[in-house]
Parts: C-alpha cells; sequence; structure tokens
C-alpha cells in the first residue's frame, strides 16, 4: 500500500475517533500517522523513501515561505521609502530541472517570490528567462536561486 494513502487513512481514523473532522485534527492525525509509520518502518520493512521525500518536501516549503517574507519585506521597504534601490535585470538561467512539472514547479516558486518573475522557457527546456527585480549581481541573482529553489525542487523529485 502507498505510504502517503496509509497516512491519510490513519489521519481520518484518528479525527473520527476523536469525532471532530476539523482540519485541524486532520492535521494533527497526520503528524501522529506519520510518527507511527516513521517508528514502524524497520519492523515492517516499509520504505524511507516516504519519509525521506516528505522531509524533502518540508525543507522546500520552509524555505519558499523565508524567501517568500525576505522579499516582500525588501519589496515593501523599497516601495515605502523615498529611494529607489531597486536594479532591475532580464536574465537568463540555465535549468537543470528536467520534467515538465519540476520546470512548472521552479518557475512557479520564482513567480510567486516577490521580485521576481518568470518570463519564459526556452524551446530545448534548458533555459529560464526571468526578470529580477535586484540585480545588482546577475550571477549571483542566478547562483541564489540555482543553489536554493531549483536544487531543493530537484531533490523533491530524486
Amino acid at each position: 500500500m502507498n505510504m502517503f494513502i496509509l497516512n491519510i487513512a490513519l489521519a481520518v481514523i484518528w479525527a473520527a475517533l476523536w469525532g471532530s473532522p476539523t482540519l485541524l485534527m486532520l492535521g494533527a492525525g497526520y503528524v501522529l500517522g506519520f510518527l507511527i509509520l516513521w517508528f514502524a518502518a524497520p519492523v515492517f520493512g516499509l520504505h524511507d523513501s516516504y519519509f525521506l521525500r516528505s522531509w524533502r518536501i518540508l525543507r522546500l516549503t520552509l524555505f519558499f515561505i523565508y524567501e517568500l517574507v525576505m522579499s516582500s519585506i525588501r519589496v515593501a521597504w523599497d516601495v515605502m521609502t523615498p529611494n529607489d534601490y531597486s536594479t532591475p535585470a532580464i536574465l537568463d538561467m540555465p535549468l537543470d530541472v528536467t520534467s515538465d512539472f519540476e520546470i512548472l514547479l521552479v518557475t512557479n516558486l520564482i513567480s510567486l517570490t516577490p521580485g521576481t518573475l518568470s518570463l519564459d522557457v526556452s524551446d530545448d527546456r534548458k533555459t529560464l528567462t526571468f526578470h529580477a527585480m535586484y540585480a545588482e549581481d546577475p550571477q549571483a541573482v542566478i547562483d541564489d536561486l540555482k543553489s536554493g529553489m531549483e536544487r531543493l525542487v530537484r531533490e523533491v523529485f530524486e
């Protein structure tokens, strides 16, 4: 049985036992079910890939939230102060992700982060063109995106 489906089933059972099928109870049941499956994995010979992928998804989510907050503060500061700190540029970033879904996820995460906007993916799907509001050092912006979002997305789908 798929570990994710089993974890969802444990969350639903938890919420049903408490008689409160709220989102909070389902979330608590999911976390409890995850911990139960994690501790039971060696006993039943379950695969560790579910737990590793879950950790990587959590890490990507937390990284994105951090980037979202920090870039929002930077853009808000630039808008609210009289000085203009932006140095906009349109940049090309070579892509290491290969599948359509990975490319879609990277481009959407970039577009959802204030101060950056995905513009185009080349026909051969090897280059992403994007706009950066703060590109004092264009190569540093590209390196940050490659070592941050793109690397974490690639790790989730390994």
